[in-house]
């Protein structure tokens, strides 16, 4: 529990530290945020500091002083970490340098996740840790998915990735539900620890890694939160849902972790059916997607739309949380 409550403490001073060097730096590059023609109303955020999620990054290394016995599994997570940040950090760069907001293709950002995601789903589904199996918080018993496993966590990669990527479109939205999202996961393989469902020092790593995470966004809340003077960046977004899509697989409760997620899947679909509905009648199902922009269309405040996806994750975890302690 020490190495724990220090693992969020430590990343979160770190980050303090890091965030003004951070925001100097991208201020003295020119590296600022550049914005979409059609989103108008945030057009005044033009030029703000962007790839943020460097720092957050960095913070959450300092977990690795209070990992003892680290295992394969630590140091798989943060590798993909950098990974998916690699990715962002590339789209973020040639949207600074063009000055446009396009950044890498869709393919292209595909392409690049898949190949991640095929090596950790074979390197987990060959680890005699993780195997084919995975748990949910209302079955007491875990799930054997057999040779399909491979392919559902190819597909978790791809599902948060993308959905924490596009959660990142409000001043404090994506850190906000993510930092919550990582509490609970804390919380979620602490009872399974406890109840001897997980078991090994790569659990107790994992919760060290998931509470310095939230330690490093607790303190890019406090530059983020509306008005926001520095972003996270598809750097931070890609990364964020990289950790979180490997620490879903390799502690075997990713259908606990997609519950406590809702918000990221609620955005997903809702550009999902946008896309649809266009494409087949030509009208739109909400003013604009994904869901956040809608709410914020329709004149809520951004820091209020924030608020409440945080509080729906919350609740979300609770429950999560709840069942799991029924069943276990």
């Amino acid at each position: 529990m020490i190495a724990v409550l220090c693992g969020f403490l430590t990343a979160f001073a770190v980050a303090m530290l890091i965030l003004p060097l951070n925001i100097k730096l991208v201020r003295k590059l020119k590296a600022g945020q550049p914005i979409l023609s059609y989103v108008d109303n945030h057009k005044k955020k033009q030029g703000t500091p962007t790839m943020g999620g460097v720092s957050v990054v960095l913070a959450l290394f300092t977990a690795l002083a209070y990992i003892s016995h680290a295992d394969k599994s630590a140091y798989v997570i943060l590798t993909v970490t950098v990974g998916y940040a690699l990715i962002g950090f590339i789209d973020d760069f040639i949207k600074v340098r063009y000055k446009n907001n396009k950044g890498l293709s869709a393919v292209q950002k595909i392409v690049f996740q898949v190949l991640i995601a095929v090596i950790v789903s074979v390197y987990a589904y060959y680890s005699p840790d993780v195997g084919s199996e995975v748990y949910a918080p209302f079955v007491p018993v875990p799930i054997e998915l057999g040779r399909f496993a491979p392919v559902y966590f190819i597909f978790i990669f791809l599902a948060f990735t993308n959905s924490v990527n596009l959660t990142d479109g409000l001043d404090g939205l994506a850190a906000s539900v993510t930092a919550t999202n990582s509490l609970f996961c804390c919380a979620a393989m602490g009872i399974a620890l406890f109840a001897g469902v997980l078991a090994g020092d790569g659990v107790l790593n994992m919760i060290i890694l998931c509470a310095a995470l939230c330690g490093g966004l607790c303190a890019f809340l406090c530059y983020n939160t509306h008005p926001a003077r520095i972003f996270m960046g598809d750097t931070g977004s890609m990364a964020l849902g990289g950790f979180l899509a490997c620490v879903s697989v390799l502690n075997k409760m990713s259908l606990s972790m997609l519950l406590v997620g809702v918000m990221y899947i609620v955005t997903s679909l809702s550009v999902i059916i946008q896309v649809i509905a266009y494409k087949t009648t030509k009208k739109r199902v909400f003013l604009m997607s994904p869901l956040h922009h809608h709410f914020e269309r329709k004149g809520v405040f951004e820091g209020k739309i924030a608020v409440i996806y945080t509080l729906v994750t919350f609740v979300c975890g609770i429950v999560t949380v709840a069942l799991m302690l029924t069943l276990y």
